[in-house]
């Protein structure tokens, strides 16, 4: 039987932090997205997507991520996404080139101090 995804937001700052855990699919993906955007707030610099515990991550999935990013940059937002290097969802938004849209971090913690380097007029060091 399949985990579907659940996420939990969080800010970090002037950071949105979303972790998402389990599988995403056909079934869940555009209402995960949906919720994902509702939590970010037009003041905050942008978002960080935690893909650490995302067990799968299907075309509908990754679509999503796609309309995520293209919204916040819209808004003047950026998307940051923590996945490790190696896993089998990383490799998916590797070869999907997501790296276009959005930057790729190994974990949440270098997504977050990406944000708090911008926050402070530093250049990303990723």
């Amino acid at each position: 039987m399949t985990e579907l995804a659940t996420v939990s937001i969080e800010p970090s700052g002037r950071t949105i932090v979303a972790h998402l855990r389990g599988e995403v699919d056909l079934s869940n993906a555009r209402d995960l997205g949906a919720r994902i955007l509702e939590a970010v707030p037009n003041d905050a610099c942008g978002l960080i997507l935690d893909l650490a515990e995302t067990r799968y991550l299907d075309s509908a999935g990754v679509r999503v991520v796609f309309d995520v990013a293209a919204r916040l940059r819209h808004r003047g937002q950026e998307l940051a996404i923590a996945a490790a290097p190696g896993t089998p969802v990383r490799r998916i938004l590797e070869l999907t080139e997501v790296a276009q849209v959005a930057k790729l971090h190994s974990d949440e913690a270098s997504a977050v101090a990406s944000f708090s380097l911008n926050e402070i007029g530093l250049p990303d060091q990723n």
